[in-house]
């Protein structure tokens, strides 16, 4: 697929116009940025599967957007599609060489806080972190799920993918627990605004994050996703490799970026992968 350079001469949907790169370009490839490259593709099956095979020779920095992914990737193997320019799909190529390889694990985590704190300022919507790569707004006063994080060790580095569902309707919707920044009241659903945000967010906590060694205490990381941290405090269900399932509540996020559970009757147990079920209660629905 042959990155374009320019926006597209017709499109389906006249709320959804292409990404204007060149203007992206502009506004993110500083001087002195993180940012090294950004190209966008009409379609491809996943940014992520994209970059990954071509990180040995990539500068850290580069991002790959698509207007339309085909194959997109959640955890567990979970599929993740769209219409075309109906959301933002994208990723990066970080490699915090210098930083030990066993604090790596927080870049999903770290990623979570800059898309999360910079979509609040850009599209002016209450966003939260369910753990560990969700991304949720408020819709009618119930927690929906508007997006998605994957990292995937790749090269030398972590190929970061992000997927948010922007002006999805909601006949659009994939399931009735999922949203979009339009249906939660989003103040601008301008995608080159909002991706602008989000990646300017991201170098800022990804150069705090490194220039503390990769320490989320110390570079403030671990206090702001426990700050918007949504499955901190509630009872939730966590199903974990090899079948295993623990009930409890949720009462912290450790160090390693594990999820603390209180069981009843037995000692708090960190959970480092899993699949985490918030259970009904007074703070809301299932998610």
């Amino acid at each position: 697929m042959t990155p374009s350079d320019a926006p597209q001469s017709r499109w389906s949907d006249l709320d959804r116009p292409p990404l204007n790169v060149p203007a992206l370009r502009r506004g993110l490839l500083r001087p002195g940025s993180l940012w090294t490259a950004l190209d966008v593709v009409e379609s491809t099956g996943s940014t992520n599967t994209d970059l990954a095979a071509r990180a040995a020779g990539l500068a850290e920095g580069t991002v790959l957007v698509a207007e339309e992914q085909t194959a997109g990737r959640g955890r567990l193997e979970r599929t993740w599609t769209a219409p075309a320019r109906s959301g933002l799909f994208f990723s990066v190529y970080l490699t915090p060489g210098d930083v030990p390889a066993e604090r790596w694990g927080w870049l999903p985590l770290l990623t979570g806080v800059a898309a999360a704190t910079g979509l609040a300022r850009a599209a002016g919507v209450d966003m939260a972190l369910k753990w560990p790569n969700d991304l949720l707004v408020s819709v009618d006063g119930e927690e929906r799920k508007t997006g998605g994080i994957l990292a995937e060790r790749a090269g030398d580095g972590v190929v970061i993918g992000i997927g948010l569902n922007v002006s999805l309707r909601a006949d659009e919707l994939p399931a009735p627990t999922a949203a979009s920044l339009a249906l939660a009241g989003a103040v601008s659903t301008d995608r080159e605004t909002l991706l602008r945000g989000v990646l300017r967010s991201l170098e800022h906590w990804y150069g705090l994050w490194r220039d503390a060694d990769g320490d989320a205490a110390a570079s403030g990381v671990q206090e702001a996703y426990a700050a918007g941290c949504a499955t901190l405090g509630k009872a939730v269900r966590a199903q974990l490799p090899g079948d295993r399932t623990l009930t409890g509540e949720a009462v912290a996020v450790d160090g390693d970026g594990r999820l603390v559970l209180a069981t009843d009757g037995g000692p708090r147990e960190p959970v480092s992968a899993g699949d985490i079920v918030h259970l009904r209660g007074a703070a809301g629905g299932l998610t």
